[in-house]
């Protein structure tokens, strides 16, 4: 069997430097040894209350994101999640085999819902589900993952078990987590100790892939940082976190290793170190930018690539519904 990678974004806000660093520059490098499957999951995104219209522009503006880092839509197959039902169909099927047990452990649904558990929808609740879903809906092997998807992964991996073991058969792989050595976490520009965040309140606090030079320009400027110059090793960051956050992000555009750029910088003051983050993030992220504005600025294209996108993954998609169907006794009309 071919590897084949499976992962994907909700359309909620703005995508950041977190989310290129942390995800969507390491799928671009998987395009050369896996076949590709990317989705914007938009039926994720309706565990929390959207505006239409937003949430419909978000869609496209991931989808623009993704091409605009790298990703070929011709070699990998793109699409929006809600375009191809199945996802939801097979949701369901493996709902009714998941324990309520391992839902109640899921940490996110704490973390999200907070205290007005008892007002979240049943989506916030069930989502894991619908993401163990995606994943065994086209058999994927592998998929990319952070530290707050790990939990997740594991979920799909028990529901694959649990199905397998039930209907006597081995029809869903078991995914394997695809970790890309060292992960950049990158941090919030206004707070070190705190993930940088599509949904903080302050725009300040990240780096949007939609931000032009004059934008990064000044938020890397306004970056909080601390009273101390640079320190000469990894070590003395400890107790640091906005000049560890700095100095990663430098590292990460760069691809140099930390140590490398904190022995680069050592001793020196803020003011010229931000200098040169700013032009190296320009430099990275501002061709970025000018190809995401110019895919927004054709949403009929954008809506002919993620619809060529789905008819493939329906292709996909579509036996793999129909096995399922016959291995647990329900009637489903051939084509």
């Amino acid at each position: 069997m071919s590897k084949r990678i499976f992962s994907g974004i909700q359309p909620t806000h703005h995508l950041h430097l977190g989310n290129y660093l942390g995800a969507v520059r390491n799928w671009v490098k998987l395009q050369a040894d896996f076949e590709c499957i990317f989705c914007v999951v938009d039926l994720h995104a309706l565990t929390v209350p959207q505006e239409p219209a937003a949430l419909l522009k978000a869609t496209r503006e991931v989808a623009a994101t993704y091409i605009a880092a790298g990703i070929d839509p011709e070699k990998n197959i793109l699409f929006n999640q809600s375009a191809v039902p199945t996802h939801a169909t097979l949701g369901w099927l493996l709902g009714c085999i998941t324990p309520l047990g391992w839902l109640n452990r899921m940490t996110q649904f704490k973390e999200k819902a907070g205290k007005q558990k008892d007002m979240a929808g049943l989506g916030l609740y069930s989502y894991p589900v619908l993401m163990a879903a995606d994943i065994l809906l086209y058999h994927a092997t592998h998929v990319p993952v952070g530290e707050d998807q790990k939990q997740h992964l594991e979920l799909a991996r028990d529901i694959a078990g649990a199905f397998n073991r039930q209907f006597g058969t081995e029809f869903f792989p078991l995914p394997e987590p695809q970790i890309f050595g060292a992960a950049t976490r990158v941090m919030s520009l206004r707070d070190g100790t705190k993930k940088m965040s599509k949904s903080d309140e302050s725009d300040y606090s990240r780096l949007n892939v939609t931000d032009d030079a004059d934008t990064i320009a000044l938020k890397v400027k306004k970056a909080k940082t601390d009273l101390f110059p640079l320190p000469d090793s990894v070590e003395g960051l400890e107790g640091r976190p906005e000049a560890a956050n700095l100095l990663n992000i430098f590292a990460a555009l760069s691809d140099k290793p930390l140590a490398e750029v904190v022995a680069d910088y050592a001793g020196k003051d803020f003011s010229s170190f931000k200098r040169d983050l700013s032009d190296l993030t320009v430099s990275v992220m501002g061709p970025m930018s000018v190809r995401l504005n110019q895919l927004m600025a054709d949403p009929a294209e954008l809506d002919r690539i993620l619809a060529r996108g789905a008819d493939r993954a329906q292709a996909i998609a579509t036996p793999v519904l129909d096995k399922t169907y016959d291995l647990m006794g329900l009637l489903r009309p051939k084509a």
